[in-house]
């Protein structure tokens, strides 16, 4: 492949990983924002985090047939399109139906450039593939530190409709960029149905689909409503713009915890089986999220130390689930249903506890989701694997 493709490819990976990275972490300021401008409730926020993992987990397991079918030009183009056309549209959103509709095809947008970014690092750079996932992480990672600074000054003077908006503008110059260079071929992981037969019925894969479930919903349901929890304590008489910085901050330090243990997690995995790292890294997030919750009040940037444990526990699960299975790709694929069905209806159950119990009602089921993911991690042990064992 010609250098000039493997560079025009690796511009387009980091855009696309550093957008992902920020709008994932900073859905729950926008939403915030949202609450007020639209006057969502904490139900329907709830439902809006639904809507949101329907359409990345649709796009993670749709997209790549198609990528597969039809190329990675054009499929990384038409998840630019999508995603933008969503933006844009739960930007000018003029009440609660419409943002919904439109924050669906946000999320179907952001998963289907997932899907396409993943296949873009195996095109260009072949053999260089981990280095590349991991640069990938790290711009990732990037986006997910800044975006939160960036809004919370933003929001001193602007709209949330503008950030969205403007989103959607720059992924016009992503399309016109691809379209005018060249670009590498590749292909997306593919997903063989008669493969989900075998894993559902290896009780390993069972146990990971729960964890994953519980996993996410955790995950989820802390990046999406901490900020509206958060801003619900007292925190010793702060204003409202003192706890909008302090949500920035928490959300920006849990970020640099969860880009570093994402990095280190590559060289932890050479000495260190992914069992005794999920139940580890599982209890460290249980214990660590407890004891914040405890002491909200006394000592809120405890939280941020939840990105630490929080960011080894996906990709450490995936790399089980492909261990285990015959087939990579339908693996991927079932971890992706796993993982929308987990951070779909735990944000609609947070929301919903929410409106009934309060912010701080509502926010201790993630301690709930941590407890249920801790039990369920003593029972995956690769070595039990019927899959391994054919």
């Amino acid at each position: 492949m010609s250098k000039g493709k493997s560079i025009h490819a690796l511009v387009i990976l980091m855009f696309t990983q550093f957008i992902s990275g920020g709008v994932t972490n900073t859905k729950g300021i926008v939403l915030d924002q949202v609450e007020k401008d639209l006057g969502l409730d904490m139900s329907q926020f709830g439902l809006v985090v639904l809507i949101f993992q329907l359409g990345f987990t649709l796009a993670s397991v749709v997209i790549g047939y198609y990528t597969d079918k039809k190329g990675l030009r054009i499929m990384t183009i038409i998840g630019a399109l999508i995603m933008g056309i969503g933006f844009f549209g739960t930007g000018i959103a003029p009440n609660i139906t419409f943002f919904l509709g439109f924050y669906m095809i946000v999320g179907f947008g952001l998963g289907s450039l997932g899907v396409a970014s993943n296949a873009i690092v195996p095109a260009a750079y072949p053999e260089r593939q981990n280095q590349m996932f991991n640069l990938a992480m790290g711009v990732y990672g990037l986006g997910m530190v800044l975006f939160p600074q960036f809004l919370n000054y933003m929001f001193q003077f602007a709209s949330w409709r503008y950030f969205y908006i403007g989103i959607a503008a720059s992924l016009i110059v992503v399309i016109i960029y691809i379209t005018a260079v060249a670009f590498p071929s590749g292909k997306a992981e593919k997903i063989d149905l008669k493969s989900f037969i075998p894993m559902l019925k290896d009780a390993q894969f069972v146990f990971l689909m729960a964890f994953l479930v519980f996993e996410v919903s955790a995950e989820v349901s802390f990046t999406n409503f901490f900020p509206t929890y958060l801003k619900s304590l007292d925190l010793g008489g702060l204003s409202t713009a003192e706890k909008e910085d302090m949500v920035a901050t928490i959300l920006s330090v849990f970020s640099i915890f969860f880009m570093a243990g994402r990095l280190g997690i590559a060289y932890l995995t050479n000495w260190i089986n992914e069992r005794i790292i999920l139940i580890a890294f599982s209890a460290g997030s249980f214990l660590m999220v407890g004891i914040s919750f405890l002491f909200a009040n006394e000592f809120p940037y405890l939280f941020s130390g939840a990105g630490l444990f929080f960011s080894t526990l996906f990709p450490t699960a995936t790399a089980f689930g492909t261990q285990i299975s015959k087939n990579s790709g339908s693996a991927l694929g079932l971890i992706y249903i796993a993982a929308g069905i987990g951070g779909g209806i735990a944000g609609y159950i947070v929301g919903l506890a929410s409106e009934i119990f309060g912010q701080a009602g509502g926010f201790s089921i993630v301690i709930l989701f941590l407890l249920l993911m801790l039990i369920t991690s003593f029972f995956m042990n690769s070595n039990k694997s019927k899959q391994a064992e054919a």
